[in-house]
């Protein structure tokens, strides 16, 4: 059975702008290794159109850089949203029972699979779907922006803590 795991980057005061600050070699090569041992990835629509950067190469870009988008293209991705038409190559575009098809892919795959966005977290949380949350905390504060829990933050109980790199603590938690 697949675990679904909802974990970003964000801020001490819980935002998610992934824009505002960066990774650092060590947590950028975690995020590498990461993706490459994932069953693939959950989007909604806004998280998927960002991440759709890396289906076509840059020529600025590091290896690293490549490394990374080599694993995002590698994996199977599925994307929920009820107005994109499309979605781009190795993904499934899921418009309709999204319990279903999302309770399928758990019960079908192994592994983990992440879900990208916390709006498509909150709902997943309601209908009781994730199984563990990892929030990667920067020490930056941005007074502003996305939070990581689109909703009340679901009661919760820590199960590991770790740095990554030289300023990122890693908190994983499981539903309590």
């Amino acid at each position: 059975m697949a675990k679904l795991v909802f974990g970003l980057n964000q801020s001490l005061d819980g935002y998610v702008d992934h824009q505002q600050f960066a990774p650092d070699p060590a947590l950028f090569r975690h995020w590498i290794e990461h993706v490459r041992g994932l069953t693939g990835s959950l989007y909604g629509r806004r998280m998927y159109e960002v991440m759709r950067y890396w289906d076509e190469d840059h020529p600025e870009w590091t290896p690293e850089l490549r490394d990374f988008a080599a694993a995002w293209r590698s994996q199977p991705k599925w994307v929920v949203s009820r107005s994109l038409k499309s979605v781009g190559p190795n993904a499934t575009l899921v418009a309709d029972d999204i319990e279903a098809v999302i309770r399928g892919l758990k019960d079908e795959l192994a592994g983990e699979i992440q879900v990208g966005g916390p709006d498509l977290a909150r709902s997943l949380t309601e209908l009781g779907l994730i199984d563990e949350y990892r929030l990667y905390l920067h020490p930056v504060v941005l007074g502003r922006g996305k939070p990581f829990f689109a909703a009340p933050r679901p009661p919760l109980r820590l199960v590991a803590s770790d740095r990554i790199g030289e300023d990122v603590i890693r908190l994983t938690y499981v539903p309590a």
